[in-house]
């Protein structure tokens, strides 16, 4: 019973957080009401389910009170048979990263990790191991109003297809020593040569901040 109460709050959670994002983004006053309204079934879900109470919910998501941690980045790190990286071509900027994006509520990192390649590649892929956690404040990335941790997993493509998301324009296999423009909010060159070394490395796992 107490697994079926978690995954409902899990649940919640991840209304909750897919309309605070809907909030940042929308423009049209029908979907900031529905999401608004979403958010508060969210926190009363949460709250028949924990016995706490709506509105000491609703404080704990409350700016004012709520503890600045740092947002997390996963992205998915595959190579073909020809030691090649897969990196996609970001709409946003119309230069390459590694499939992936901030973490979802409700996922771990690992399907994080699936779900972002699939999006944005149509690639399945099954997660290998983790390679590192890159701090960004200790790389030479362009400013940025978030402080980020960057995790990287290496990945094994497995099927899927040449599907790709509104929001990534290509796809393609380079050479580490060979990269195409990069989007260097998501990516630096040092740090893919980096990651082909530790992927090389079957205990080729860290964290790094140097």
């Amino acid at each position: 019973m107490q697994s079926k109460g978690n995954e409902l709050i899990t649940l919640a959670q991840r209304i909750r957080a897919l309309n605070r994002t809907a909030l940042a983004y929308s423009t049209n006053e029908y979907e900031i009401d529905r999401s608004k309204e979403l958010i508060e079934i969210s926190d009363r879900i949460t709250s028949i389910v924990s016995g706490v109470e709506e509105e000491e919910i609703r404080a704990c998501y409350h700016p004012a009170k709520e503890y600045v941690t740092p947002k997390v980045d996963i992205r998915a790190v595959i190579f073909n048979r020809k030691e090649e990286i897969l990196l996609v071509r970001e709409k946003s900027d119309g230069r390459w990263a590694l499939p992936g994006g901030w973490s979802d509520v409700g996922y771990t990192p690992t399907e994080v990790a699936v779900k972002e390649t699939k999006e944005e590649t149509g690639l399945d892929v099954r997660v290998v191991r983790l390679l590192a956690v890159l701090d960004k404040r200790c790389y030479s990335h362009p400013s940025s109003p978030f402080y980020v941790y960057k995790f990287c997993f290496l990945c094994e493509a497995t099927g899927g297809n040449d599907e790709l998301t509104f929001d990534i324009l290509d796809k393609g296999f380079f050479a580490p020593d060979n990269l195409p423009p990069l989007s260097l909010d998501r990516i630096l060159p040092e740090q893919i040569a980096l990651l082909d070394k530790l992927r090389r490395d079957p205990d080729g796992s860290r964290v790094y901040c140097d």
